[in-house]
């Protein structure tokens, strides 16, 4: 069995029918022959962010991203250190 992908634009409709014409969930999904949780969810998630509602694969939205980047920048930073730290210890030690 494949997963299913639904495009933005459906998404976007099957919302619209719950939020804009008052349409329940499970008769939303039910008309669309999608499960009542999956529409849940999108609905959620569009009244947490319209602007940002449904990214698309592969891609963040831009909060998300600015955390992945941040993050990637403090293990470069880390990673610096600790070399770092290293060469402070070598040439600290006293010569033999």
């Amino acid at each position: 069995m494949t997963r299913r992908v639904f495009n933005k634009e459906f998404k976007r409709e099957a919302v619209k029918l719950v939020t804009e014409r008052g349409v329940s969930c499970t008769q939303a999904a039910r008309d669309l022959g999608i499960g009542s949780n999956v529409v849940s969810r999108w609905v959620r998630e569009a009244k947490a962010d319209k602007t940002h509602a449904f990214p698309g694969r592969g891609q963040m939205k831009p909060d998300d991203a600015e955390v992945a980047r941040l993050k990637r920048e403090l293990a470069k930073t880390k990673a610096e250190r600790d070399i770092l730290k290293k060469t402070i210890g070598y040439f600290a030690k006293e010569p033999t």
